[in-house]
């Protein structure tokens, strides 16, 4: 059957609709700019009425009979004189249009005298990185003008600077990450700590463009997000940086936050996770938020190194295959879900020389959420155990093909005992709470666009997708449950979002058997 072709009115509605406004704009403007004298003149006899009624308000009793005996009498000269009505006419227009006129003084052009002193401040100390003794004719010199080399600042409410453009000379190498690091620096110190910037660098018009950044929102709680299978919510970013926004609730309010959004699955470039952070930045919080959303489409084997209990309300949950703390658990779950990587692709290979659809226990997502895994490096090294960063090797590096999700969260300071797979397979990186610039630009890969902050909140950090630009961070609050310190707010929507218990978390279902795997099962 042809398909019918839609109504003109909805295949060019939203375009009549931005027309329409347009020019009802337009129109506004027009009538505004035509009706300017009326309104004015207006405005002014309201005003002449009020001050009337003020001053008669404000005349004694006793006088206001002379009073009103006086206005009477001058109303009946200007009546009885020749031309004294439109006369008395044109001088009531003009007294109404001159206090109807905008009182409002213009803005002050410039900067006053302290923004004045900031700013030549600032061009002293940008001296000794912006000058050579060889340049005849240098933009920066001691007693020389700032407003040539700051052709645009602006200043916030308290007086720091907001935004400033900076000229600097062609010879400085700004191609060098060590020399935009210290002009970066000296910046931040002298334009106001405490504050992020981003630093945008034009190499071919010589100018560095200084914008302070307003901070992430603090309450966006969990709750279900507005996503499609195959994609995670890590948190919020900038408006300018990703195109895309999701709609939120917030109390009893709707707004829009543009989100990082991490894509998984067989066609995804970045399949696995690695979350690098100091104690208390909000790890943990990131991987039950990536957990809550995990279950909403597939199944989810957690690994905690930590054995705080942080995950203790997913246990026995419909989709949550296995919740593991101890060394021998740890080995037991990653080893079955290596079984399971290699089951899928053995099922999805034959499915593939049948020339069948794959089948659906493959094609459901699993996720593998390790916390902590040198935790268990630790105490497999003195129980003569195998250390399980091992087992991840096969769901890292065939997880993509088999619908395998792995996720890694580690702390700074034991960073260095990940295993070398766990490295290379994670393209996808999130850094959490206070970090240097060298341990942001070691671990994302790339250096970041902005100051970070000595002080952050916890779930504040930076995100890296692949070869993808550095994002700032702040993970939706998604606390345990369980733990006293938990607002109730928070407690109950994390509990909203959590599936149901079917059994209980004694009584786990044992992990399926896997299918031998055959040769060239792999090569997927």
């Amino acid at each position: 059957m042809a398909r019918r072709p839609l109504p003109s009115i909805l295949s060019t509605g939203s375009a009549q609709i931005a027309r329409s406004r347009e020019l009802a704009r337009t129109a506004a403007d027009s009538a505004t700019d035509v009706l300017h004298p009326l309104i004015t003149i207006t405005r002014g006899l309201r005003r002449l009425a009020a001050a009337g009624r003020r001053r008669w308000t404000d005349t004694p009793k006793d006088k206001r009979g002379p009073l009103l005996f006086l206005a009477a009498s001058v109303v009946l000269v200007v009546a009885l004189a020749p031309y004294g009505p439109l006369l008395a006419v044109i001088a009531l227009m003009a007294a109404a249009a001159w206090h109807g006129r905008d009182t409002v003084p213009p803005p002050a052009e410039g900067p006053d005298e302290s923004q004045v002193k900031r700013l030549a401040s600032l061009y002293e100390a940008l001296i000794p990185y912006f000058s050579v003794e060889e340049d005849p004719a240098p933009l920066y010199t001691h007693g020389g003008d700032w407003e040539a080399v700051f052709p645009a600042h602006e200043f916030d409410p308290a007086g720091r600077i907001s935004h400033l453009t900076i000229r600097y000379p062609a010879y400085f190498p700004d191609g060098e990450s060590g020399a935009r690091a210290r002009i970066e620096q000296v910046l931040h110190a002298k334009s106001g700590r405490g504050r992020e910037f981003r630093f945008a660098w034009d190499e071919e018009g010589n100018q560095l463009s200084v914008t302070v950044l307003t901070p992430l929102p603090l309450d966006i709680a969990a709750q279900p997000f507005v996503t499609a299978p195959g994609e995670t919510v890590l948190g919020f970013t900038d408006p300018t940086e990703v195109q895309r926004t999701l709609p939120l609730t917030h109390g009893e309010q709707r707004r829009d936050v543009p989100p990082v959004v991490w894509r998984t699955g067989v066609r995804s470039t970045e399949p696995h996770l690695l979350v690098v952070g100091q104690p208390g930045s909000g790890t943990s919080t990131l991987l039950r938020s990536i957990a809550l959303q995990a279950l909403r489409h597939g199944d989810v084997v957690i690994v905690e190194g930590g054995g705080t209990g942080e995950y203790a309300c997913l246990t026995g949950r419909d989709g949550v295959l296995a919740v593991e703390c101890g060394v021998v658990g740890a080995t037991a779950g990653l080893e079955w879900a290596a079984h399971e990587t290699e089951r899928r692709l053995v099922a999805l290979n034959r499915a593939r020389q049948a020339g069948h659809p794959p089948p659906a226990d493959a094609r459901r997502p699993l996720w593998i959420l390790v916390d902590r895994p040198s935790a268990f490096a630790h105490v497999a090294a003195t129980g003569d155990h195998a250390d399980p960063q091992a087992l991840l090797q096969v769901p890292l590096r065939h997880g993509r093909a088999a619908n395998v999700t792995v996720v890694v969260a580690e702390q700074f300071d034991t960073a260095d005992t990940l295993s070398e797979p766990v490295l290379q397979q994670t393209r996808a990186r999130v850094v959490l709470g206070p970090a240097s610039p060298g341990q942001l630009a070691e671990f994302l890969g790339a250096p970041s666009h902005t100051t970070p902050a000595a002080q952050v909140p916890a779930g504040r950090g930076y995100a890296r997708l692949g070869n993808g630009p550095v994002l700032r961070l702040q993970v939706p609050r998604t606390p345990d449950p369980y733990d006293d310190a938990t607002t109730d707010a928070d407690r109950q929507a994390v509990l909203d979002l959590l599936p149901p218990r079917s059994h209980p978390a004694e009584t786990l279902p044992a992990p399926m058997e896997h299918l031998p795997v055959e040769a060239g099962a792999e090569s997927s």
